[in-house]
């Protein structure tokens, strides 16, 4: 089942992603033999948030200032409120996702993950689901909202709650064992 073996993957968050939404895909990833690492603009370790409380704290692999897309085959946002309002207001981390998506390199977003992609002016025309209380936001870029348990337009992987994640680390997984995606 190693399909991932020769890939690395980014997990892109900040304190306060939402728990299940960061160690369900890693765990998956890890399962089809991706190297997966925990990056963040925070040093150390950084607190999940567990449906209604703080939860785990996770290790964060490496600083957003020590690494390049160009390091990495995919990108991962997982959820939470907290996370990607902080993430949208960060141009380092903006700049980090925008260049996956220019790259056509696969890109998997959860939840309020996908607030992160509005930030990078690269919706227009994309088909894509969320929560669904960020589907006026995202229509707003340009993108063409549904609800879809798992939605993927040329390696953009979304999925809108912790209920999809079945469905959405499976798109996820073979969205990353094909690689990157040109434009048609």
């Amino acid at each position: 089942m190693a399909v991932l073996s020769n890939k690395i993957v980014a997990v892109l968050t900040e304190e306060g992603f939402e728990q299940v939404e960061l160690t369900s895909p890693i765990e998956a990833l890890r399962y089809a033999g991706a190297t997966v690492h925990i990056i963040s603009p925070q040093s150390g370790r950084i607190k999940a948030w567990d449906k209604t409380d703080w939860g785990i704290t996770v290790d964060v692999d490496k600083e957003l200032s020590e690494v390049s897309p160009d390091d990495y085959d995919a990108l991962v946002l997982p959820g939470g409120v907290m996370n990607p309002d902080k993430l949208r207001q960060n141009k380092d981390a903006v700049a980090f996702v925008s260049a996956f998506l220019e790259d056509g390199k696969p890109v998997a977003a959860i939840c309020h993950g996908p607030q992160v992609l509005i930030e990078t002016g690269m919706l227009k025309g994309r088909k894509l689901t969320s929560y669904p209380s960020l589907q006026t936001d995202l229509k707003n870029a340009g993108a063409k909202w549904v609800d879809e348990e798992v939605v993927v337009d040329n390696g953009l992987i979304t999925s809108r709650r912790p209920a999809d994640l079945p469905a959405f680390n499976k798109k996820m997984i073979e969205e990353i064992a094909e690689g990157v995606h040109h434009e048609v």
